[in-house]
């Protein structure tokens, strides 16, 4: 097999994780969390963006409907994408974006 074929396309990820698909823009850099805030809020914060990030892949594969979205589902999609599996309050969480969503 030639050289060429090996290495990955540019249009092709490289990532190690599972993705669903890849993205037509650069993700948002990262930036360090406020300090000083009681540890409930980064508890919080973290939980409304995976439950984010978890709708937004349901959607993606077609999952439109919260009550299509139970919890084996939602944590089969999460370890598709790379998520350790969402604990029942994430899980209801993401349910309650997708009905905001419709």
């Amino acid at each position: 097999m030639p050289a060429a074929a090996l290495k990955p396309l540019p249009t092709q990820s490289t990532s190690k994780r599972a993705v669903l698909m890849d993205l037509p823009y650069e993700p948002v850099a990262k930036r360090p969390l406020p300090p000083g805030r009681p540890r409930e809020w980064y508890v919080t914060h973290n939980r409304r963006l995976k439950a984010m990030r978890l709708a937004i892949a349901l959607l993606d594969s077609g999952v439109y409907v919260p009550n299509q979205a139970r919890n084996e589902k939602i944590r089969s999609t999460a370890e598709a994408i790379g998520v350790h599996p969402p604990s029942d309050t994430t899980c209801h969480m993401v349910r309650a974006l997708m009905r905001y969503a419709r």
